[in-house]
């Protein structure tokens, strides 16, 4: 096997074929460039086996340009876009007669970043898996504990519109008895269906329109934004595909993004408390759902710890709306994240799947 040596090397450099046949004895790619013109000299058939298909191989600055390359500690490690191989690259001076060469080395690391990422998906998964667990466990008890108070909450609403129809009570009563119980209903509703949901470990998911989703939000929470004088603005996409999703869980998490988002505007002047509820399918093809506030926002420091158990900004919560609507979203197989919002205020965003394809 002849080496591939450049014949236009400089009188100080030998350009004889045992230099070539030192890089072909070496086990991984190598190949020797000019520090001054950076034009490739001499390379091994591994080098050209590896990387002759790049149109800048033969030129150290294109080459790297090629390449998608990364930093490390120890030098650096690259994808070849054409093969999709990853190499860890390492540069030395080499020392030849009167001149040096920069020497590349390409150790192939394909393996290693296949398993590494083999790895990452396990660690994922078991963490995934545990806060699941801590979840469902958080979630039985508040469902045993709230199970009867709210069926006794419901019996004595009830109890109250007969009494007020009996008596012939004001209209704006009634109206009023009727909306809490509608909300008491809908609250025993989501702890029934979170206490089918830790028994099942299995959402039950179907086609739902998100904006019948958002219909039933707005108006549990009506009065909250009437109380506040806050504005709330619908604006889904028209042709906003159906998700598939189980519509109590989803209506929790939307639910409890909009109660923060009219929480975190508390004392901003009234007339720029506004609420957005946006809704359109992304690049991803998933249907992306965003809920914008125009609060305080938040620092770096806190969105990093946004979604930990237990973190909270507020004086008086207890850190785990946001880890429980997370669990329920990656349960969907969605995401949920946040992100500053352009001219102050927060977006929190989550994703769901299409329901058209799914069983």
């Amino acid at each position: 096997m002849t080496p591939a040596v450049d014949a236009a090397l400089p009188p100080a450099v030998p350009a004889d074929a045992a230099l070539g046949a030192t890089l072909d004895a070496i086990p991984f790619a190598c190949a020797a460039y000019s520090p001054v013109d950076g034009a490739l000299r001499v390379a091994n058939r591994r080098f050209l086996d590896a990387f002759a298909a790049l149109p800048g191989h033969d030129r150290r600055d294109r080459l790297l340009a090629a390449l998608d390359v990364a930093a490390t500690d120890d030098g650096r490690e690259a994808r070849a876009p054409h093969s999709g191989h990853w190499y860890a690259l390492h540069w030395r001076p080499l020392p030849l007669g009167d001149a040096t060469l920069d020497l590349l080395t390409a150790v192939d690391i394909s393996e290693r970043m296949q398993a590494l990422d083999s790895h990452k998906h396990r660690q994922d998964k078991l963490l995934f898996t545990s806060r699941l667990m801590s979840v469902g466990e958080m979630a039985a008890t508040l469902a045993h504990e709230l199970n009867q108070p709210l069926a006794a909450i419901v019996n004595y609403l009830n109890g109250s519109l007969r009494l007020v129809g009996q008596a012939g009570g004001p209209v704006q009563v009634e109206r009023a008895l009727l909306a809490a119980r509608t909300q008491a209903e809908h609250a025993a509703a989501v702890i029934a269906r979170v206490r089918e949901f830790v028994r099942a470990r299995e959402p039950r998911r179907d086609a739902q329109e998100m904006a019948a989703i958002a219909d039933t939000v707005l108006e549990l929470l009506r009065l909250e934004a009437e109380r506040q004088q806050l504005r709330i603005d619908l604006a889904l996409a028209r042709d906003l595909p159906a998700v598939h999703a189980d519509r109590v869980m989803v209506e929790q998490v939307l639910l409890n993004l909009v109660k923060n988002g009219i929480e975190a505007m508390r004392e901003v002047p009234a007339a720029q408390r506004e609420l957005r509820i946006e809704g359109r399918v992304n690049l991803d093809g998933e249907v992306e759902v965003r809920v914008l506030d125009r609060g305080g926002g938040l620092s770096a420091a806190q969105s990093e710890q946004l979604f930990s158990p237990f973190f909270t900004t507020k004086a008086d919560g207890l850190g785990i709306g946001l880890a429980i609507c997370r669990s329920i979203i990656e349960y969907h197989e969605g995401r949920l994240f946040f992100e500053p919002r352009p001219g102050g205020g927060s977006a929190f965003c989550f994703t769901l799947p299409r329901a058209h394809g799914r069983a």
